[in-house]
């Protein structure tokens, strides 16, 4: 790619700040819509802000869309001509409906885990009962977004599943509209990604490890991710055995971006869960732990179609969710009095390894933005995971921030 190019990235929470931050570093033009009013200060002071998407599509190179829910409005601008990374409402629904995306799977040729969805909780309950075992609930559509809510029943008769669908029933039937129950299985959760160009899969893939519980243990309340580890290699069993059978139906669509399947793995297969049909967070900001690629020069290669190089560290990365209250919760009181405009410090510069999320530049100070509490992502790497996992927590103990919390067995 020569000379500089324009860039608009455009996100529903903010999320996407860190990249579009180094887009900007690597010499181009940045301009960055967040949808959200309460995270709309998010990355201020980092990158110039958009007020309308829609408006200075025009005006980008190379559109990027970051969150579900836009895969529309890319497939327009793609039938326009405009270089889009993100979104279609394909991969959308993959994502969004779990039974669409074990059945899109399934008719891809890819073994997939009994599963069974529900529109209410009294057939659920009926439906255990009738099959006792045990299952993971799986709420479908927006309420998937609220991890708190997905459980995993612990007892192999299924009573403990009962007496949570009862509770839900009574709790969250006006949240959970439709839901799943999928036959619990063992083994080892892994997640294989990559990036798409429209066509094929750009190499190396991306073999990751989430830890989504709050607490260290993997215990405490589901936060969608308090840190990952992974390492960048060749395709391989498990990306062939997936991700990779669903290279026709992705180009069918017409996705451009990155896009991972989440699975269990044991003695006895390779299962997959749910579909990843975007950025993943704070996958991301891990991912260019190890990538040497400049990053715009990437993001346009595949939005035109290109094979752009995709050049990695050998070895593995780690990263850590540094979090403030009331994360994971949203309690805006809490927010306020213990977070708001939080100065982010560190003991030594450069801040290295230091990823931007619920953040803002301020008079030359690093502060917390938002109003969820997820303020950085910090991030190490090395020839082994133990190295990866040193330099990581190395680097945390490098920042002050009030009453920041983290997870300390990443990796």
């Amino acid at each position: 790619m020569d000379g500089a190019k324009k860039f608009l990235f455009v996100s529903t929470e903010g999320l996407i700040g860190d990249l579009a931050w180094q887009v900007k570093k690597e010499g181009h033009f940045v301009r960055y819509f967040i949808k959200e009013a309460a995270e709309k200060d998010v990355c201020n002071g980092f990158v110039d802000k958009s007020v309308d998407w829609k408006a200075d599509a025009d005006w980008a190179d190379v559109v990027v869309f970051n969150d579900l829910g836009f895969g529309r409005e890319a497939e327009e601008l793609r039938k326009q001509g405009k270089p889009v990374v993100g979104g279609s409402a394909y991969c959308d629904r993959l994502e969004d409906d779990r039974e669409f995306g074990q059945d899109e799977l399934r008719s891809a040729g890819v073994n997939v885990l009994p599963h069974w969805d529900f529109s209410d909780f009294d057939s659920a309950i009926k439906f255990i009962k009738e099959n006792p075992g045990r299952y993971v609930l799986k709420p479908s559509g927006k309420a998937q977004n609220e991890k708190e809510l997905l459980i995993a029943g612990e007892e192999e008769d299924g009573k403990d599943m009962l007496e949570i669908l009862e509770h839900y029933k009574k709790n969250w039937a006006q949240k959970i509209k439709s839901f799943q129950l999928q036959r619990f299985v063992s083994g080892v959760e892994v997640a294989v990604g990559a990036f798409f160009n429209g066509n094929e899969f750009i190499t190396p893939i991306n073999i990751n490890f989430e830890h989504k519980r709050l607490f260290s243990g993997e215990i405490g309340p589901a936060t969608g991710e308090m840190g990952t580890a992974m390492y960048w290699a060749p395709p391989n069993a498990l990306f062939e055995a997936t991700l990779d059978k669903m290279r026709e139906k992705l180009a069918a669509s017409g996705y451009v971006g990155y896009v991972d399947i989440n699975c269990i793995a044991n003695s006895r297969g390779i299962h997959p869960l749910e579909f990843t049909s975007r950025f993943g967070y704070p996958h991301i900001s891990i991912a260019m732990e190890g990538v040497s690629s400049q990053w715009g020069g990437f993001l346009h290669g595949i939005a035109v179609g290109g094979k752009p190089e995709l050049k990695t560290s050998k070895g593995f990365q780690v990263g850590i969710v540094v979090a403030v209250p009331p994360f994971p919760f949203h309690d805006l009181r809490t927010f306020k009095r213990f977070s708001e405009d939080a100065v982010i410090m560190f003991k030594r510069p450069p801040a290295a390894g230091v990823h931007l999320c619920d953040t803002k530049l301020v008079d030359g100070d690093w502060r917390v933005a938002g109003e969820s509490g997820y303020a950085l992502v910090v991030t190490g790497s090395g020839p082994t995971m133990e190295d990866a996992r040193k330099q990581a927590y190395s680097r945390v103990q490098n920042i002050v921030l009030p009453n920041m919390f983290y997870r300390t067995d990443i990796g």
